[in-house]
């Protein structure tokens, strides 16, 4: 069962919902590959942040172990749904050379 734009944009936590779902401010909608470029960028954001975290509770600035796992969990959901958005996409694309004129 396929989930909904909605669902998967809460992976994301600085992209806002209208982002997310492919609308751009001002209501126009983002080309595809503006929502792949975000969906790349906020990822790499999330893998920034989860050295930040580990950096901070190897040095002890921090002795929150939760937040860290917490922290490292969401950026790799988020990079598991990159890849996957891949697989598909690569997928959909052999599918159609496949497809005879």
């Amino acid at each position: 069962m396929a989930l909904p734009i909605s669902a998967i944009s809460s992976v994301g936590t600085s992209s806002s919902t209208a982002q997310s779902a492919g609308v751009g401010k001002g209501g126009h909608e983002l080309p595809f590959s503006d929502l792949i470029n975000d969906l790349i960028q906020d990822t790499n954001n999330q893998q920034g942040r989860v050295e930040e975290s580990v950096k901070q509770l190897i040095t002890g600035e921090t002795d929150s172990i939760h937040d860290v796992v917490l922290t490292a969990s969401q950026a790799d959901l988020a990079f598991r749904l990159v890849m996957e958005i891949r697989d598909r996409l690569i997928a959909s694309y052999q599918e159609v050379m496949r497809m005879q004129m």
